[in-house]
């Protein structure tokens, strides 16, 4: 699901990227909320409170709101440039360091025992490294899908699924029906494994607070073990043929 790229890439490739990572999204945010009441998966709603801040003249919060959103667009931006670097090398397997670095994060968040500390730094510091990790996987999962797929917030999904939903009104031929349901059944499954990851994120927070994060990690390191079988059992296919 992340190997394959332009024509060689399914729809079945999406489909199992995007229900694996939104629901690490999904993780994400609920802990991050839960933790530092702080949403990690998008910058909307970083940009009003922003605005907000500085119309109240209140520059000190203006500017954590400023650094949340430079964060998002920081891992977005490294993880661009990971890829790039490494697709001119080995391009099969660029998307490994990005999602490598995303996994360490989650884990330093979660295992590392001095964050649950009343430090003031300490929201500051949990926010900023999961806002870099989301625009991280948001970059990644853009790029190998050629922007088919976007994981770490719903805004758009909605906004193109009731426009999806009103084409099937018009739309009478069946190639172009079975096309509007596949891209919107995908795009029902992000949002339901978004939901899914929210509610099973808090549940578990109830109990385990930022060692949640260890889930999301979980996820990720099974879909790069899951793609590397993959690749290797198509791999002895072809060289049995």
């Amino acid at each position: 699901m992340f190997r394959h790229k332009g024509k060689g890439r399914t729809y079945s490739h999406n489909l199992k990227l995007a229900s694996i990572l939104s629901c690490v999204a999904g993780l994400v945010n609920i802990t991050g909320v839960l933790a530092v009441s702080t949403l990690t998966t998008n910058v909307t709603g970083h940009f009003a409170y922003f605005s907000e801040q500085l119309f109240v003249r209140n520059f000190k919060m203006a500017f954590i709101y400023l650094l949340y959103i430079l964060f998002f667009l920081f891992g977005a931006f490294v993880s661009g440039v990971i890829m790039e670097w490494a697709s001119k090398y080995k391009s099969h397997t660029s998307y490994i360091i990005p999602l490598s670095v995303e996994i360490g994060i989650m884990l330093f968040v979660g295992l590392s025992p001095e964050l649950l500390s009343d430090r003031p730094s300490i929201p500051l510091i949990i926010s900023s490294a999961l806002l870099f990790a989301m625009g991280l996987q948001n970059a990644l999962v853009t790029r190998v899908s050629q922007s088919v797929v976007r994981t770490t917030h719903l805004t758009g999904l909605f906004t193109d699924l009731g426009i999806e939903l009103s084409l099937l009104l018009f739309h009478g031929g069946k190639g172009r029906r079975i096309q509007l349901n596949k891209s919107i059944f995908l795009k029902l499954m992000i949002i339901s494994c978004f939901f899914l990851g929210g509610i099973l994120g808090a549940l578990v927070y109830q109990h385990f607070q930022l060692k949640t994060l260890l889930i999301p990690a979980s996820l990720l390191l099974f879909a790069l073990w899951y793609d590397e079988l993959l690749f290797r059992y198509y791999h002895l296919k072809r060289k049995l043929r």
